[in-house]
């Protein structure tokens, strides 16, 4: 029986936008996927509004429910889980997966969740042949691949990788789903309550193997103005959960760039006072949002006005939406590359379905599984060049290079 792959949380926001994006990809019906969600009348709803032929079948799952899950597992190549936040909802299929040896890709930005599974199901994983791969979506491909992209530039040009590479997000157009606002949220709550937890938040080698952590100290970003790219700057929203990914990402390729790689993330904010004032504003914002995430009254009045799960960006938000990302990278002698990510499409939505579908894809047609094991991977890690190539073919993603040379600035700054 040739098997199919299974978008799991079809309903969900981000697995509709998703559906449809594989729909219309499928013209020619040479992809076999299916459906699966615990409402049969959604999934009826889901299925009657993806017009034309090939239209996908579907499964009905509940997400606790082990029994049915490996009947899933049976009949799937590779599974796509839309299903969060998955620190509540995401254990059981993970499991399941990592014991039958199924392949499964999502789009998870929980670290402490990551951790937890790989602590819990990768030995199961390695022993069945299950590809596990965690932040296939906005967080964190852009960040994981750019990087990647990045250093085999920096080799191909001046046959060494860089020592430092910073992320700066130029420009940025999308909005938040009610998804995401509940992982926040949960995340904040569960590091409330647990001084380890917010110990492991800081640390950005927490998903790196342990026998495999490097001991340097990064750069912490504020709002400051950088030379370098003529702009304030401030953190990034994202930043917590895709320098983790990256350094992971480092330790599994077996350290190519070295144990003292430095990697840091910030948003563009403009070169003149108002660019000042923005990236205080932002510095600012962001520390009072997780401030009201963790504490329970401010928590519960906030989900009152942040969008509820299965609300998002509208139609049109996700068609205009977009993401500017540029890389800069240092080499140890001396040498700059600079490489510009650019992406269409809302970034974590309309842009999050398109490079998660191709994630998947490419899993389980292009990574054969003796070239990839299985085990916990990461999207650099298990599929590298390939997937870039698939991005820029299928998924809306432009990778280019603009190079120079210049003396670095110096570390830290």
């Amino acid at each position: 029986m040739q098997k199919s792959l299974i978008v799991f949380g079809a309903t969900s926001f981000v697995g509709q936008i998703l559906c449809r994006y594989l729909h219309a990809l499928n013209h020619d019906g040479s992809l076999k996927w299916l459906m699966a969600a615990r409402s049969e009348e959604r999934l009826k709803a889901l299925q009657k509004s993806l017009d034309g032929p090939h239209t996908p079948d579907f499964l009905i799952v509940d997400a606790n429910d082990e029994t049915s899950l490996r009947v899933l597992c049976d009949q799937a190549s590779v599974i796509i889980s839309t299903v969060g936040p998955y620190a509540l909802y995401g254990e059981p299929l993970v499991k399941v997966c990592a014991e039958t040896g199924t392949d499964y890709c999502d789009l998870t930005g929980e670290t402490q969740w990551i951790r937890r599974m790989i602590e819990r199901h990768e030995e199961a994983a390695k022993k069945s042949g299950a590809r596990i791969v965690h932040c296939c979506g906005f967080d964190s491909i852009p960040s994981d691949l750019g990087v990647l992209y990045t250093q085999q530039q920096s080799q191909q040009q001046f046959g060494e990788p860089c020592q430092h590479i910073k992320m700066r997000v130029r420009k940025f157009k999308g909005g938040f789903s009610g998804g995401t606002v509940a992982s926040m949220m949960n995340v904040a709550k569960e590091a409330a309550a647990d001084p380890a937890l917010r110990r492991e938040l800081q640390d950005p080698y927490s998903i790196c193997p342990p026998d495999r952590k490097p001991t340097v100290r990064q750069n912490r970003i504020t709002a400051v103005r950088e030379e370098e790219i003529e702009s304030w700057i401030a953190p990034f929203v994202m930043e917590g959960i895709n320098t983790r990914v990256v350094h992971r990402s480092h330790a599994l390729l077996g350290h190519p760039w070295g144990m003292d790689f430095l990697y840091d993330e910030a948003v563009m904010t403009g070169d003149d006072s108002k660019g000042k004032a923005r990236a205080r504003r932002t510095a600012r914002g962001q520390s009072l949002m997780m401030l009201g995430f963790a504490l329970a009254p401010t928590r519960w009045l906030m989900s009152h006005f942040l969008p509820k799960p299965g609300e998002g960006p509208s139609p049109e938000m996700q068609r205009t939406g977009f993401f500017d990302l540029v890389f800069v990278g240092h080499t140890r002698s001396g040498e700059t590359v600079r490489t510009n990510l650019y992406g269409e499409r809302d970034p974590g939505y309309g842009a999050t379905a398109r490079m998660l579908g191709q994630a998947a894809i490419c899993l389980s047609q292009d990574i054969d599984r003796s070239e990839v094991a299985g085990g916990f991977w990461t999207p650099a890690s298990a599929m590298g060049s390939r997937l870039i190539e698939r991005l820029q073919q299928h998924a809306g993603l432009r990778f280019s290079t603009v190079l120079e040379t210049k003396t670095p600035p110096r570390r830290g700054l």
